[in-house]
């Protein structure tokens, strides 16, 4: 039987924002969560790699396919706005289960297109219900005791993050044994079994706030101009995002030119080595934990920037290469699990709003740090986008020391 986290005193021990008790978050539960959300945010990243074989399957032209991927950010962004504050209001955990179990029907939907606008449907709403993933990690939140907070938020987003990482080389290799259709109906049976689980181990959590669904959104906007500290972090997060997105998106066209020359599938596999990011997010929040967030937040942005250097050597050079990805993911992943320990702490009973507002932004930065990179790639090459990396990434540095000035 799985043992409870070890927990200590403490005044936010006790009632949830409810007023019932807080059940204990065991290390179980946790490893259940994050095995969830990555499953859950998995099916947004899955076309990725099958573009080319989507448009020959269903007859449509690249262009079309090409709109699944930014069909799939749009439905998220969506659902970050529109049903993540829900769990400030409602049964966290009914939303929490409800959303996986509408994912895993929309995932049904996608693998049994039979065109491509019915696949482009099914890949708005995938997306738009995957937030469930965001409705579980402020769920974390409130569970976990506050020295335990950092490292159990972790725990989840790493989760988040081998998802995102995993899902294009699963695609790729399911694809060849069933094609691209198998990847989807295999994550909607997981997300179906999942919704179940969450159903069986997930406690009751209901937040006391009583407002209208267009006040809740009104809300997320209020604690955005009333919350400093929440303004100047989701700054921080959008920058890092944004600087990250400019890795990720020219990673592909360096990689598949001179001097390398690589495969997709290479190219996919190469992108792996970003997994070792969970170390960061694990890492930054045993930190947390220990009372340095603000610290693990300054290092982790000026690292940010360092390993722009790394990845500027690397554009001839695998060895550098593979290190600046490391360390530009460890990096990244610091500064948003210390970012979200310290918003997390502000309003306990609004934290679905402050995820979805935090979030939103960071997910703001990381589309136009995409679009900047493709820019800026087609004119300057490598260099060029290493540069604005850096300027990012620097910018991310900034914001901390001003937020540091501020709070003295």
């Amino acid at each position: 039987m799985t043992s409870p986290l070890p927990q200590t005193a403490s005044p936010d021990r006790a009632p949830t924002p409810s007023g019932t008790p807080k059940p204990p978050l065991t290390r179980g539960l946790v490893f259940l969560m994050a095995v969830a959300v990555g499953l859950s945010v998995a099916g947004n990243y899955f076309a990725q790699p099958l573009l080319d074989l989507i448009s020959r399957d269903l007859h449509i032209s690249s262009t079309l396919a090409g709109l699944i991927v930014t069909a799939s950010q749009a439905g998220y962004a969506l659902g970050l706005i529109l049903l993540v504050p829900l769990g400030d209001v409602v049964d966290r955990k009914r939303l929490a289960v409800s959303l996986f179990a509408v994912t895993s029907l929309f995932l049904l939907m996608t693998a049994g297109a039979p065109s491509g606008p019915v696949l482009l449907a099914g890949t708005v709403l995938t997306a738009l219900a995957s937030v469930g993933a965001q409705v579980v990690v402020p769920f974390v939140a409130t569970l976990a005791e506050p020295d335990r907070r950092g490292r159990a938020i972790g725990v989840v987003m790493s989760g988040i993050l081998l998802g995102g990482l995993i899902a294009r080389t699963a695609s790729g290799a399911l694809s060849e044994l069933g094609g691209w259709r198998t990847v989807y109906w295999v994550n909607a049976v997981l997300m179906a079994g999942m919704a179940l689980l969450l159903h069986n181990r997930l406690p009751r959590l209901r937040s006391g706030a009583t407002l209208s669904y267009p006040g809740l959104l009104r809300s997320t906007v209020v604690l955005l101009r009333e919350e400093p500290v929440l303004r100047w972090r989701a700054g921080i997060g959008a920058l890092a995002q944004a600087s990250y997105s400019v890795q990720l998106t020219a990673l592909t066209f360096l990689l598949a030119r001179p001097p390398f020359g690589w495969t997709e599938a290479a190219i996919g596999l190469f992108g792996l080595v970003g997994a070792v990011g969970v170390l960061g997010m694990t890492g930054a929040g045993r930190l947390a934990d220990a009372g340095h967030v603000q610290k693990v937040s300054g290092a982790a942005t000026l690292l940010l920037t360092v390993s722009w250097l790394l990845l500027l050597a690397g554009g001839h050079s695998v060895l550098w290469l593979a290190v600046g990805v490391v360390t530009l993911n460890l990096a990244l992943q610091a500064v948003l699990n210390s970012s979200q320990s310290v918003i997390y702490a502000l309003r306990p009973e609004a934290r679905n709003r402050i995820n979805s507002g935090f979030m939103t932004c960071f997910f703001i930065g990381g589309a136009a740090g995409a679009a900047l990179a493709s820019v800026v790639w087609a004119g300057s090459g490598w260099a060029g986008v290493c540069l604005l990396g850096g300027v990012l990434a620097a910018g991310s540095i900034a914001l901390w020391a001003l937020e540091r000035l501020r709070a003295r």
